[in-house]
């Protein structure tokens, strides 16, 4: 598996999708419940590539993630060539940029002393889904890039 399987809620909420997936597989409904009760490792097979497939479906189409943690925003534009970083970091321990008081907070202050900003850029690897699915994989949030354009603006990258 490339990816991750999807939850069980996710799965039921694809099914549609997932009869389609069958079909072009050949497999009907009578043959899915037959396979699942009599070659379970194969019907397991089946799910794990579609879930692989509904990744790369909704991979292919991110362009921007952000993961935020208490005194930091890592925001990424996934462009053609390479992966962009906007890092925010905020130097006042009392402040949680989480909670809309911190993130409050953050908007009053954004030019002052208590924060950094960092720019970075990255060539993908292999395969771009994959960079991405990292980002994720490690608290990383699908976005449409608010946050990041806002930000580009304040430290006027690209």
């Amino acid at each position: 598996m490339k990816y991750k399987r999807l939850t069980k809620e996710q799965l039921e909420e694809l099914h549609p999708e997932f009869i389609n997936f069958l079909a072009t597989q050949s497999i009907t409904a009578e043959e899915w419940s037959a396979l699942k009760q009599e070659k379970p490792d194969v019907a397991e097979d089946e799910i794990d590539v579609f879930c692989d497939l509904i990744w790369e479906g909704v991979l292919s189409k991110v362009e921007y993630l952000e993961n935020i943690s208490e005194r930091h925003m890592h925001l990424f534009h996934a462009a053609e060539k390479e992966m962009k970083l906007l890092s925010v970091q905020v130097k006042n321990p009392e402040i949680d940029l989480r909670t809309e008081v911190g993130f409050g907070w953050f908007k009053r202050n954004f030019q002052s002393d208590f924060v950094e900003y960092l720019t970075a850029s990255k060539a993908y690897g292999d395969d771009k889904n994959v960079d991405k699915f990292e980002i994720i994989k490690q608290g990383g949030v699908i976005t449409k890039g608010e946050l990041y354009q806002w930000f580009e603006q304040i430290v006027n990258t690209d």
